[in-house]
């Protein structure tokens, strides 16, 4: 497929006004919607700390000066920025944030957009926006890819060993767990939502209650072990005080015995 290039922009050509909103579609049925989201929400709990990438999805991105923007193409499902100020943006205008494309897209398959998702899609991507990283994924058959740029064309990712594809730009893996798209971690370790991560959070400090509530009670156990043990000598002590008073009341000499 041949994409047409925009031309050269002329000195005297007036850039337009660059405060565009998003002229997106719905996302095709809830599945897909959920799956941006859990993105988006994993990712940014992630990174919770940095200010420097911007994250979204569903979102027009404007790349040509004069406008012309191919009917064919719509936003990413969720892409990502890296070394930008995370802010809120009505739309991504290339010429507004110092040229950028996004550092990795994210397609998100369904029936009416799989076709242009593995074939317009993913060569403007590669020719045009020379994003790194690109992967669709589709929430219904569970068909997942990825590709890397490599000296300007798309490689295909091969899986790990548990079918995870690496991401360079995040320093992530994607793979598919209970039917969804995630992160990983380089270690291996999920990267959870906000509610996983207090959910987690809260079940590590019950097992830490509860391992504090059984060494409570073994130490009392010991504790109490060692009172009847006091006892059980004391009653001992006792009863032979008693037979020793008792054996020198009929004169015999208990050290005699």
């Amino acid at each position: 497929m041949t994409l047409v290039q925009p031309s050269k922009t002329p000195e005297d050509v007036i850039f337009p006004s660059s405060d565009f909103y998003s002229d997106e579609p719905p996302l095709e049925t809830h599945l897909h919607l959920q799956q941006m989201l859990l993105l988006l929400k994993c990712l940014d709990w992630f990174w919770r700390d940095r200010s420097d990438y911007f994250a979204t999805g569903n979102l027009t991105i404007f790349y040509s000066p004069r406008q012309r923007k191919s009917e064919d193409f719509r936003g990413p499902d969720f892409f990502v920025v890296l070394n930008t100020e995370k802010k809120p943006r009505k739309s991504w205008v290339v010429w507004e944030e110092e040229g950028k494309y996004p550092n990795i897209i994210i397609e998100l398959l369904s029936p009416s957009t799989a076709g242009s998702d593995r074939g317009l899609k993913k060569q403007i991507y590669q020719d045009t926006f020379r994003t790194p990283d690109y992967f669709w994924f589709d929430p219904d058959s569970l068909e997942f890819v990825g590709f890397h740029l490599v000296d300007g064309e798309y490689q295909e990712l091969s899986p790990n060993l548990s079918g995870w594809l690496w991401s360079q730009q995040l320093g992530l893996y994607l793979g598919i767990l209970n039917n969804q798209l995630r992160f990983f971690t380089p270690d291996g370790e999920l990267v959870p939502t906000p509610e996983e991560s207090a959910e987690r959070e809260r079940q590590q400090k019950q097992l830490a209650q509860d391992q504090a509530e059984r060494e409570r009670q073994q130490k009392q156990l010991a504790q109490d072990q060692a009172q009847r043990e006091r006892q059980q000598k004391e009653l001992a002590q006792q009863k032979a005080a008693q037979l020793s008073a008792k054996l020198q009341e009929l004169g015999i000499d208990p050290e005699l015995l």
